[in-house]
């Protein structure tokens, strides 16, 4: 049953607050966490007025947990519950006590390497490894990293962009990555995939192994143009205080609050038309990822009923057109609040950058059926 005109209404305007907003208001850019909460909590309050039989909609206690909850539990460590939050907090206390000697090593390593050479390896190798440590250790190793090369500040800008869409791609590999992949090898264990650890990797690697690669080759030419005039940040200029570290942290919680409360929120919307929409169709609108919750996305899209065709379309859509926009996708929200870039910087970037990848990929899956 389609949703009243008034309800969808209202949905396309928190829709497109979410996603211009933040290019057009100065003073929605300065508190983005708190606009997207509020929008999260008036997509659920507006999902509250629709019924869809079989699924629960609105406000209920177990979101309203899960969105306290998400920021601070991802999985558990020798029974020790690790989340966003702690990760973040602990990492950047870590680096605010030992920021010099850090910093004198990662110069070190640019000496040896140079910058060209060291971003390659910086994007290649966190894209391979975050299926394996995880998405956001591998985001806090990449903002620690750029923020001492010597490097003008957009040239860091750059790098972090290509280098969180290598990190959001190679992370869905295995279920230690990110929630999507979790989530997508928990609706498919069952008959007919029965997917197990590396049931992902098996479907998606012959298109993301290939993918970090021309990521590093890329990240390789906007080094090339590198003003060596200026050399970014030195140790001398680390000025950040415990206040700046927990508040970033802080801030990466309220943000993974608001996707969750957004990502819910928007369930009406679809599962009253996305998953009706045809795949090659679907791979395009997906793209919605780029300000969406795509965990949220891949838990409503997903089934077993669906071919390998339409899962692999499906989340290599989600994937890719998550690095476009920094709500897409937990390393960009955490390299851009520590690196301090803005949306405007990121869309400079993220979207060509975005559009561009998810043509290619659509050429190979679609046309070639590759």
């Amino acid at each position: 049953m389609a949703l009243e005109p008034g309800i969808l209404a209202g949905f396309l305007v928190i829709f497109l607050a979410v996603l211009l907003g933040p290019f057009k208001i100065h003073v929605i850019e300065e508190n983005l966490e708190p606009f997207l909460l509020v929008c999260g909590i008036a997509a659920m309050t507006l999902s509250g007025l629709v019924e869809i039989p079989g699924n629960e909609t609105g406000w209920r206690m177990e979101i309203i947990e899960e969105a306290f909850t998400a920021p601070l539990h991802v999985g558990d460590i020798f029974g020790i519950p690790i989340g966003i939050f702690q990760i973040v907090l602990v990492v950047g206390l870590i680096i605010y006590k030992w920021h010099a000697p850090i910093h004198k090593v990662i110069r070190k390593l640019t000496d040896m390497l140079s910058v060209k050479v060291l971003g390659f390896l910086l994007i290649v190798i966190l894209g391979f490894t975050s299926s394996v440590m995880s998405a956001i250790l591998a985001s806090i190793i990449l903002v620690e990293v750029v923020n001492a090369m010597p490097l003008s500040r957009k040239s860091k800008i750059d790098l972090t962009i290509i280098a969180c869409f290598s990190i959001g791609l190679g992370a869905a590999l295995t279920p230690l990555g990110e929630p999507l992949s979790t989530i997508a090898i928990s609706k498919l264990s069952g008959a007919p995939y029965h997917a197990e650890f590396m049931f992902l990797f098996n479907m998606l690697g012959k298109y993301i192994i290939p993918g970090i690669l021309v990521y590093g080759i890329i990240g390789m030419f906007f080094l090339g143009k590198v003003d060596t005039k200026d050399q970014g940040m030195t140790a001398a200029e680390y000025n950040e205080t415990v206040k700046d570290v927990v508040m970033r942290a802080v801030k990466v919680y309220v943000f993974i609050m608001a996707l969750t409360f957004l990502g819910d929120g928007f369930k009406p919307l679809i599962l009253e038309y996305f998953i009706q929409i045809p795949s090659g169709i679907l791979y395009w609108v997906n793209m919605v990822s780029a300000i969406l919750d795509n965990a949220t996305l891949a838990a409503a899209e997903i089934g077993p009923a669906l071919s390998e065709v339409q899962i692999k379309s499906i989340l290599m859509g989600l994937l890719i057109s998550g690095g476009m926009l920094i709500p897409g996708n937990i390393p960009n929200i955490i390299s851009a609040g520590k690196l301090g870039i803005n949306s405007k910087e990121w869309a400079r970037l993220g979207l060509p950058l975005g559009l561009v990848s998810m043509a290619i990929y659509f050429a190979v899956i679609f046309v070639f059926g590759f």
